[in-house]
């Protein structure tokens, strides 16, 4: 928002919220009747629409290109991270979309000669080229001068700026009457080419398309436009920016007014001095070596919209199923037999915490790979690839997130630290500090828990704690129970660990594996307490579902724009946070099959770090 919103600052539909593109229906609807029905062959008219559908496509298809380049770090121009606030100011970038598709539609109608286009003109391409060089940049560039004025700027331009670093869809977020502006600025070429009978469908098409390619490509915060171009053709400077020219127009607000062409800027001597260091600078930009990484991996066939590399909306967002991705089920069956077949670990996200550069890497290996024995041999393989990769670029920890550090897969990392002895990356599975989170998850005062689900490495460990510190655990299972008993070997803590088939225990320690006539057996009121890294189900409204081991990321933790699955927003799990503490604390030491951190330890060092438990509502008595 601008600092001094001034009139038409909202769009019209922002009542609406999410059901805002019902205001196309009317047109869509008309549109494929009028086609279908009363056989008024349009086909421009009836090309709007999927016009709209593929400048979605491209927008973001530049969002995920941009975010995987700046996670990457290679050609990056400003260091400085995005929070939650700006994806949230960024969120309505389809606005625009549904403008344009309004005014298109509209324009068909009532303006003579807009419909009917033919498919191709190559005078009427060329007269729209020509009218977009000369008119439309020289008029953008003085209104964009006009929109820094103090009055203007304050009540309107500033919400743009708001955006210090950039990423593709900040060039679309503006309020309502800048829209308005820019609308009737870039529908001169458009009208000139109706009015002159020149028009067609490729010209509009391709002209919408230009535009959003440019727009998109100056705010990626990327280099991509190679040195050799300008070398070959030096006057092609002043016919196109590059992204490291608009972006100083970010930092220094006064200088690379020009749209496209930085002529203007030249002609009247507003090109900042340094856009030349900056871009050369930016493009010998190596990739960024991180000094800790967290892997993790695809859980659900739609988590890929999840990704920071996917779905801005959904990535800020905790996951959860989305009814409307249904309808993306071609696209999703396709990323799937993609990655099944080919595919490789890729970035999907860089933060900073003091001196620590971070990355998480994702396997293109989905929940249900996991479960398939066959598939085995080619995670570990990719999990091992990932390790000696960490290993090559340095990195002091790796942290094995999700099922990437299963017992029967690999023993909690062990097997890539046997087979690789001298490794000097610290491969780390967390579970001393995912122990400490149960823990400390679980209500003052409280005498005994019930444990139900599947065994695992922190399961054993919060038993034997818990027994240690004389809370009865109650085992239904008799399988668990013996399991468990044989764990602790012959010690006096096996007194509090009791067999019993009684579910009327207020608190209950949860894994996988827990069934759904479990939870129905549970007393209301009853505190979940998840130990895995996968929350259950909740089925009852009647009962408290806890968190899954997590902590809450401090202030000083940058770059946080998205959520790490089905956490919330600056909430990160206990095994990503345990490789960053690994690495704050200089721990010389793996973390891996059946070695863990001293709990207390591990603890005691993520408060001082600034990280904090997560508190949940609760009953006061269990």
């Amino acid at each position: 928002m601008a600092s001094r919103p001034g009139i038409l600052t909202d769009w019209p539909w922002k009542p609406l919220g999410s059901f805002k593109h019902v205001i196309l229906a009317p047109c869509v609807i008309h549109n494929i009747y009028a086609f279908m029905v009363k056989d008024e062959k349009d086909l421009s008219s009836f090309l709007i629409f999927p016009i709209l559908l593929w400048r979605v496509l491209h927008n973001q298809l530049w969002i995920s290109l941009s975010r995987y380049r700046t996670a990457k770090g290679n050609n990056r121009i400003i260091d400085k991270g995005i929070e939650f606030d700006q994806v949230d100011r960024e969120s309505n970038w389809d606005d625009q979309i549904l403008f344009n598709g309004i005014l298109f539609y509209v324009s068909s109608k009532i303006i003579p000669g807009a419909s009917y286009l033919p498919m191709w003109r190559l005078d009427g391409v060329i007269l729209t080229a020509l009218i977009h060089t000369g008119p439309v940049e020289f008029l953008y560039y003085w209104l964009h001068r006009l929109l820094h004025h103090h009055y203007l700027y304050s009540r309107y331009h500033s919400h743009h700026h708001s955006s210090i670093v950039t990423e593709p869809i900040t060039s679309v977020i503006h309020p309502f009457a800048e829209h308005i502006s820019y609308s009737m600025l870039f529908a001169i070429p458009l009208i000139t080419t109706i009015v002159t009978g020149t028009a067609s469908l490729i010209s509009f098409a391709g002209y919408v398309t230009y535009i959003d390619l440019m727009n998109n490509m100056g705010h990626c915060n990327f280099e991509l436009i190679p040195r050799w171009l300008f070398i070959i053709f030096p006057p092609l400077k002043y016919l196109m920016y590059t992204p490291s020219y608009h972006s100083l127009h970010h930092t220094q607000f006064r200088t690379n007014y020009s749209l496209f062409m930085p002529i203007y800027d030249y002609i009247y001597g507003t090109m900042d001095t340094s856009s030349v260091t900056l871009y050369e600078d930016s493009l010998k930009r190596p990739e960024e070596a991180p000094d800790v990484v967290h892997l993790t991996h695809l859980t659900t066939p739609d988590s890929i919209y999840h990704l920071r590399l996917g779905l801005a909306c959904l990535a800020s967002t905790p996951q959860e199923s989305k009814w409307y991705l249904w309808l993306m089920w071609p696209v999703t069956l396709w990323t799937m037999m993609l990655t099944w077949t080919y595919g490789c670990t890729f970035v999907v996200e860089r933060n900073r915490f003091h001196k620590l550069r971070l990355q998480t890497w994702t396997l293109p290996k989905y929940n249900i790979q996991y479960n398939l024995r066959w598939q085995k041999v080619s995670i570990n393989t990719l999990i091992e690839e990932a390790v000696l990769e960490a290993e090559e670029k340095g990195v002091k920890v790796l942290s094995l997130g999700l099922l990437n550090q299963g017992e029967e897969l690999n023993r909690y990392g062990e097997l890539y630290v046997q087979r690789h002895p001298r490794l000097k990356t610290k491969v780390v599975d967390g579970s001393s500090l995912a122990v400490a989170a149960v823990l400390n998850s679980i209500p003052k005062g409280t005498t005994q828990v019930l444990h139900r689900g599947n065994l695992s490495k922190v399961a054993y460990s919060v038993a034997l704690n818990l027994c240690q510190r004389g809370i009865q655990v109650i085992v239904p299972c008799e399988d668990d129970y013996q399991k468990l008993k044989k764990s602790f070997g012959i010690t006096s803590d096996q007194i509090n660990l009791i067999l019993s088939r009684s579910y009327s225990i207020k608190t209950w320690l949860v894994g996988d594996g827990l069934k759904e006539e479990d939870q129905k057996k549970a007393a209301e009121g009853t505190l979940f307490i998840p130990f895995s890294q996968f929350p259950p189900k909740k089925l009852r409204k009647d009962c408290f579902y806890h968190s899954i081991p997590a902590m809450a990321a401090p202030a000083s933790l940058e770059n946080v724009d998205s959520c790490e699955n089905w956490l919330p927003r600056r909430v990160m799990s206990a095994w990503r946070v345990a490789g960053i503490v690994h690495a704050l604390e200089g721990w010389d030491e793996h973390e891996c099959g059946s070695t863990m951190v001293d709990i207390d330890k591990v603890w005691q060092a993520s408060i001082q770090h600034g990280f904090k438990p997560l508190v949940i509502k609760t009953p006061l008595k269990f």
